[in-house]
Formats: C-alpha cells, sequence, structure tokens
C-alpha cells in the first residue's frame, strides 16, 4: 500500500475506534455537549504528566471544582494550590500550572490560547502539552508525542531506533506531525479525534508488554507485528542509578495533640511543602544519638518505610519524641484537620495523619 494510502486507512482506523473505545475520563467531558473545555484540558494535560490516569482521576473532579477557571486558580493561593494537588506529586506541576493561569488571566483574558506558539510561551507549557491543547480541544493539525504515542508509531512503522535520541524524538515528532495532517485532510477523521485516539490505543491497547494486537484498529498495518518485532519495539532504555537518600523525621505533640510542621525550601525534592522536623542526609542515616542531640531530647523509633521517586529513593525512618524537646525545631503547631489542608508530599502526610 502507498504510503499517503496507509497513513489515511491509520488515521481514519484510530479515529473511528477512538469514536467507539474512548474511556470516560472527566476531562473529555464537553461543554454543552459540544466542544471540549481548554481550562479543564490545561489542568489534565499538567496532572497527567508522569502521572497515572488513574491517581488523576480521584483528583481532578476536585480540583476544578475548587478552581472552576483560570481566573479562580490565578487568584488561589500558593499553599491553596498545593494542598489540592496532594498526592499527584512532582509538586513543581502544580506551581508552574498556578503560574500558568496567572499568565492567561494577565496575557489573555482568562481565555486559553489556542495556537501552539503563545500556548508554548505560558510557564509549564512544553511542546507536548501546546500540540495536545491546540489539537484536541481546537482540532487544529499540531503533533503529539509522548511515550504511548512514541511506542504506537515506532511500532506501527517497525522501527528500531533507540529511544532517548535526539534522532528519534525527531524521527517521531515528523512522523506525527505527516500522520495529523493526513487526518485533518481525511474524510471520516479529525485531528482532535485521531491524536486523542493514537494515546489512547498506546495507553489501553498497544501496550509496553502484552498488547492487546487482537482489539488494535490498525493492525493489519502494523509493520512490528508483521515482522515479530512487537516485543522488542521499542527498544529497552539503559537502566539509570537511583540514588538513596535518608530522612529522620520526628514527630512532636503538644499538651494539646497539636503536631509541629515545617515547610521545605523553595527548590529541591518536595519544595515548599510542610513536612515533620526532618534530618536529611545523602549518604548515610544519622545514628540514634546524633537525632537525639539535634533534637534536644530522647527518641524511639516507630516506623521505617522507602519512598521511590522516578530518580531516586528516599529512606524514612520515623521518631517520636518521649519527652519536650528543650530547644522546638522551626515550624508550627497544626491540628490534624489543618495538616489536611496544607500541601503535604504522601509519605509525609502518611507521618503527620497516619502514625
Amino acid at each position: 500500500m502507498p504510503d499517503t494510502r496507509r497513513n489515511t486507512a491509520i488515521t481514519q482506523r484510530i479515529a473511528t475506534w477512538f469514536d467507539v473505545a474512548q474511556r470516560d475520563l472527566p476531562w473529555r467531558r464537553r461543554v454543552n455537549g459540544r466542544t471540549r473545555d481548554p481550562y479543564r484540558a490545561l489542568v489534565a494535560e499538567f496532572m497527567l504528566q508522569q502521572t497515572q490516569v488513574s491517581r488523576v482521576i480521584e483528583k481532578f473532579n476536585a480540583f476544578v471544582e475548587r478552581f472552576p477557571t483560570a481566573a479562580s486558580l490565578a487568584a488561589a493561593s500558593e499553599d491553596d494550590v498545593l494542598a489540592m494537588w496532594s498526592g499527584l506529586g512532582y509538586y513543581r506541576r502544580a506551581r508552574m500550572l498556578h503560574r500558568c493561569a496567572q499568565d492567561i488571566v494577565n496575557g489573555h483574558g482568562g481565555k486559553t490560547p489556542s495556537s501552539t506558539t503563545e500556548l508554548e510561551a505560558r510557564p509549564g507549557v512544553g511542546r507536548y502539552t501546546a500540540g495536545a491543547i491546540s489539537s484536541i480541544v481546537f482540532d487544529l493539525p499540531e503533533p503529539i508525542v509522548d511515550g504511548n504515542v512514541a511506542r504506537v508509531l515506532l511500532r506501527l512503522d517497525g522501527e528500531q531506533i533507540q529511544p532517548g535520541l535526539t534522532s528519534t524524538a525527531h524521527w517521531l515528532w515528523q512522523r506525527a506531525d505527516e500522520l495529523v495532517k493526513r487526518a485533518d485532510r481525511a474524510d471520516s477523521a479529525s485531528p482532535s479525534r485521531f491524536n486523542e485516539g493514537l494515546m489512547e490505543l498506546g495507553a489501553v491497547i498497544c501496550s509496553p508488554r502484552l498488547p492487546k494486537c487482537d482489539d488494535c484498529p490498525v493492525a493489519s498495518l502494523c509493520r512490528a507485528r508483521r515482522q515479530g518485532l512487537i516485543d522488542s519495539i521499542p527498544a529497552p532504555k539503559p537502566a539509570s542509578k537511583i540514588a538513596t537518600l535518608h530522612h529522620d523525621c520526628i514527630v512532636i505533640e503538644d499538651s494539646r495533640k497539636r503536631r509541629r510542621v515545617q515547610r521545605r525550601d523553595d527548590s529541591g525534592l518536595w519544595a515548599g511543602l510542610w513536612q515533620p522536623p526532618s534530618l536529611e542526609r545523602p549518604a548515610r542515616a544519622a545514628s540514634r544519638r546524633e537525632i537525639e542531640s539535634w533534637i534536644g531530647a530522647p527518641v524511639e523509633r516507630i516506623d521505617a518505610f522507602d519512598h521511590t521517586l522516578s530518580h531516586r529513593r528516599v529512606r524514612f525512618r520515623v521518631w517520636r519524641t518521649t519527652s519536650r524537646p528543650a530547644t522546638l525545631p522551626p515550624g508550627h503547631w497544626r491540628t490534624r484537620r489543618q495538616i489536611e489542608s496544607l500541601g503535604v508530599s504522601n509519605p509525609h502526610r502518611r507521618i503527620l495523619l497516619e502514625m
């Protein structure tokens, strides 16, 4: 089949499949049954970066109910935004979304721009997010490439090129651009339906392991399947070394059962979020004697657990003081209800509210 006919068939089949197979996700619901809400789509794209869809579903509705427009998000305090984001991780995204909303209100009257050029000029919006908003919401023929899309495109064309290389990224964006422009010209496809279908296909059918090829709308056009290369495309990325950090956290309560909390620095891991008083080291855990000297009171260990991030592992040990410290560490006293409304990372929320 000539490339033009094959590309047309790919875009039409994926768009048609998406019409009937798409999942009912809250950010896909249309305003008055017609068009997608650009602001809700923007929030969803920020949330979905490096986060599982199931976790975003748990947070999305509450977030947009609390901040239903770019203007309401822009006017909120950073603490309120971080508190509503708690549980999604990668908190820098929440700050960038907050800044993006402020930028949209100040520079665009609260309306999300439609062009990729204007979108990419907004804080925290990269090429993928700009393409997703522009194509999915405004139906413009702009390409998108994320991990799911990359896997589908590489398998469709049987490309055994190494992920992570600049040349591979160039090929993927060029191929995505070629297909979305074909979708714009095809009779039974559109940029919006094709691009979102491409992402959906990678998420639910063309999975990294055990893809459901029998359910794939473009299986007959897939060169990797025809050549028996499904399991070897994409090629595995080299394993990255994960550094281990050691955090010793102290649970301190006053006579009213309030707990001592302090805010982290505005840069680095969990920047600006709240935590119990903590002693952090990159190489080794502190000894009990060092902890008691630091806190100025005897301590007993009540728990220990690991929390793994994308590029590091944090080894937590949790301690409780058995008498009031001679000098309280910097911070504030907060009740459990007050802590629930703070921006707190998942491991620190576990320590402050469950122990």
